[in-house]
């Protein structure tokens, strides 16, 4: 919201000058984002009157202009602007004058005639963009005035972003009773008297549906002037607030919702037929807006209408149908009441906003309709003239807000603010907000004022006290407390644990969206029925992501299409599953995963190693280090992300906690991600409850190493066959690693052999030959008993 600080000043003038005063509106809530000049630096410039006007001897489209500047003697100057006559008055620089850009004004010869200043343009004094003339001024102004004093130019506008909690001060009387509460300035709004009828005339009034609009304020005007001119300080105020100057009656509806904060609209009165109706539009109902969009309003937005016609969105926008025009000459004025609720989302529905939905969606006084309907009145009826007739109010109690005491507790608000404020500090604080204050025992009975919708429980109460006595006077005191080592475990890691892993192998961490492409759950997740969102920010941000993986792969073509060769990212982040029994929302499953992508080359370019793309084994080496010392197993898996073979179920103490693979090579060409990337993710809560190392004696014993060669089926995985073997691997077998794979002469085609080496150790001892053949004997009649395998080179 803009507004200009003379305006404000004439409401409540405190002792500050302009930077003060927008640092106390910023302190009180009313964050000022930009003060700025009404016009820039210029100086020497007067109000000037054009006594005589001839023909340029030398040139056709100049004028020279004598000119009384109140000083004693009449100035030449020579002029072009086309609307120099007798009788203007007009901005003139004298010579010496500095204008805009630090343009210096010097006595010259134009074409051979002395010409002693300049008359100026709004657009030359750097305040208007017109350039089409000489800036008229009203004939009363006083000639030899300076022009910076006679327009108020050294105005700041000061531009506030209010919470939508504070919709009271979308108007200037809301802002000065801030500025006066805080400093302790009087206030003096404009006194408003009820204007008395003149004329029998009336409209009625008909509330349809007084759940969304309670209070509804109805007068006709006859015999207004439409095309009386706006006054010059009407416009002024308005043009430093952002709006333009329309018309008087438009004029004077914009200037009152500034004022006071209560929107108006202005109906021809002889265009309508009928009591206004405030209803829900009927089926295949349309409206010409006054923006020129024709709209069909939906079965939850409020019309005003006629016996008709629909003839506005109510609280939004006016139709263009019962607009008035310069030549209507009966008017009605409307000033209503309509609930937030019934306001809120209606205008960006239809792809536009309004100065009266952004103050009625927030919440408007209820009780002010009445008074800004004579506020305007008297002024259409000073600018305009005519005729007022009664004021025709609609009004259903039922429906209108209430607004409940609430009970304030001084002592803990002394316990919340840390400052000592007594009882009456409190109430006295609280009444220069036009808060009711009743005593109750110990309690404080606070009756919030009609105007203030944000004050509902004892929080808000607190928060007004701490604003109001200054956050610059709540003292910075450190906390204070008795601190507990607690435990931490040894172990088992942490997520930051686990992002540190994850950084020392080479990956990046990424923070990706949780609301994703339907698209990526559809191909990616093969999910046909996504978590939808009721209100996405975006479309392509318009489900719930049920994996990590789409965004990782995003994150590569990302990369791809800025050159990036070689990436290693990963995220730890939240998806979201339909679960009848999930939590913490009921319905859905929020798992914490894991998930690491690699593309490019296996290690960065150098001179000390070959190029090499990474692949499974890498990426597969990455995951067995996150869980080292634990041990991981894989399994043949079937994932509409992975490719169809090179995609693996990981299996941790036999539980199912991830995936590995390569992307599958059709959402490789769909999304451009270049070469194949490896993938894996996993399940946070898997990785966390993985134990730590621990450290154990080292044997000072010499270890003895034995090769085993079995020869299993094709089907028979090698992971297997490990597990097989620790099974009953005896106490001295320290490690059992697979170390070759061999298929070809001398094996069956379905058959293939797999080496394993045996490391075995004593902390106590040298082992015997027999008990390591003893070992190894156990190690072989397992896997033949189990998996069916045989000693390769021991025959059939």
């Amino acid at each position: 919201m803009q507004f200009s600080e003379y305006w404000l000043r004439s409401f409540v003038d405190p002792q500050l000058d302009s930077e003060s005063l927008g640092h106390l509106l910023t302190m009180a809530g009313l964050e000022v984002e930009e003060a700025a000049p009404a016009a820039p630096k210029f100086s020497g410039v007067v109000v000037a009157r054009i006594v005589e006007a001839e023909k340029h001897p030398n040139a056709d489209k100049l004028k020279v202009c004598k000119v009384d500047v109140g000083a004693g003697e009449l100035l030449q100057i020579v002029c072009g602007a086309p609307n120099a006559a007798v009788g203007l008055t007009v901005p003139c620089a004298t010579v010496g004058a500095l204008l805009p850009g630090n343009f210096s004004i010097e006595a010259a010869k134009l074409r051979g005639v002395e010409s002693s200043g300049m008359l100026c343009s709004g657009r030359e004094l750097g305040f208007s963009d017109d350039h089409s003339g000489l800036l008229v001024l009203p004939v009363d102004a006083k000639v030899g005035a300076d022009l910076r004093d006679y327009l108020g130019l050294d105005d700041t506008l000061y531009t506030i972003k209010l919470t939508p909690n504070r919709a009271d001060c979308l108007s200037l009387a809301g802002v000065a009773r801030e500025v006066a509460a805080i400093t302790g300035n009087p206030l003096s709004l404009p006194a408003v008297e009820p204007v008395t009828p003149v004329s029998d005339v009336r409209r009625g009034v008909l509330l349809e549906a007084p759940d969304a609009c309670p209070r509804y304020c109805g007068r006709v005007l006859r015999g207004v002037n439409a095309k009386a001119a706006t006054p010059e300080w009407m416009k002024q105020r308005l043009a430093r607030s952002g709006v333009r100057s329309i018309s008087a009656l438009v004029d004077v509806t914009n200037y009152v919702m500034l004022e006071l904060g209560q929107p108006l609209h202005v109906f021809d009165d002889a265009k309508l037929s009928g009591p206004i109706h405030v209803r829900y539009p009927h089926a295949g109902e349309e409206l010409l807006l006054l923006n020129g969009q024709t709209i069909m309003p939906d079965a939850d937005v409020l019309v005003i209408a006629d016996d008709s016609k629909p003839l506005a969105l109510a609280g939004i926008m006016g139709g263009e149908e019962s607009g008035v025009t310069l030549d209507s000459t009966e008017i009605f004025l409307e000033s209503a009441f309509f609930a937030p609720v019934a306001i809120a989302g209606r205008a960006r529905r239809y792809g536009f906003g309004s100065d009266a939905s952004h103050r009625f969606e927030r919440g408007v006084d209820f009780e002010l309709p009445r008074l800004a309907m004579e506020r305007a009145t008297r002024l259409i009826l000073d600018i305009c003239g005519g005729e007022a007739g009664p004021v025709e109010e609609a009004l259903d109690e039922a429906h209108l807000p209430t607004r409940p005491a609430v009970v304030l507790r001084p002592a803990r608000v002394r316990r919340l603010l840390g400052v000592q404020l007594s009882d009456a500090q409190m109430k006295a604080l609280l009444e220069r907000v036009h808060l009711g204050v009743q005593e109750q025992g110990d309690c404080l009975l606070v009756s919030p004022p009609s105007f203030r919708f944000d004050i509902s429980i004892e929080e808000d109460l607190v928060e007004e006290l701490a604003r109001l006595h200054g956050y610059d006077n709540i003292p910075a005191v450190p906390p204070q407390g008795s601190l507990m080592m607690l435990e931490q475990s040894e172990s088992k890691r942490s997520t930051w644990d686990v992002c540190h892993l994850l950084a020392a192998r080479g990956y990046q961490e990424v923070v990706n969206f949780s609301f994703v492409d339907e698209a990526w759950e559809r191909d990616f997740c093969a999910n046909p029925d996504p978590i939808r969102l009721a209100n996405p920010i975006a479309s392509q941000m318009g489900v719930m992501r049920t994996s990590l993986i789409p965004g990782l792969a995003l994150v590569l073509a990302t990369n791809r299409k800025r050159q990036q060769a070689r990436v290693r990212v990963f995220e730890i982040g939240r998806c979201f599953e339909r679960k009848a029994d999930g939590e913490p929302v009921q319905g859905f499953h929020q798992p914490v995963r894991v998930a690491a992508l690699a593309a490019g080359g296996a290690l960065p370019e150098q001179w000390g190693a070959a190029d090499r793309g990474v692949d499974f084994y890498d990426i597969k080496g990455d995951l067995e280090a996150l869980f080292a010392p634990g041990v991981l197993t894989f399994e043949r898996l079937s994932d509409p992300a992975l490719h169809p073979g090179r995609a693996a179920s990981v299996l941790f103490n036999g539980r199912h906690v991830g995936v590995i693979g390569e992307v599958h090579p059709i959402w490789v060409q769909t999304y451009e991600l270049g070469s194949a990337p490896i993938v894996f993710e996993i399940e946070l809560d898997a990785l966390l409850a993985a134990q730590l190392p621990v450290s154990t004696e080292i044997s000072r014993m010499p270890a003895v190493a034995r090769d085993l060669a079995l020869v299993v089926s094709q089907e028979v995985s090698a992971a297997r066959v490990l597990e097989a073997l620790r099974e009953v691997a005896a106490p001295i077998v320290r490690e059992i690693a697979l170390f070759d794979v061999y298929h070809g002469k001398g094996i069956d085609p379905d058959k293939k052999s797999l080496a394993f080496r045996m490391l075995m150790q004593d902390t106590q001892r040298t082992l015997e030959d027999a008990e390591v053949e003893a070992a190894i004997a156990a190690l072989v009649q397992h896997a033949e008993g189990t998996l069916g395998a045989r000693l390769r080179g021991s025959g059939e």
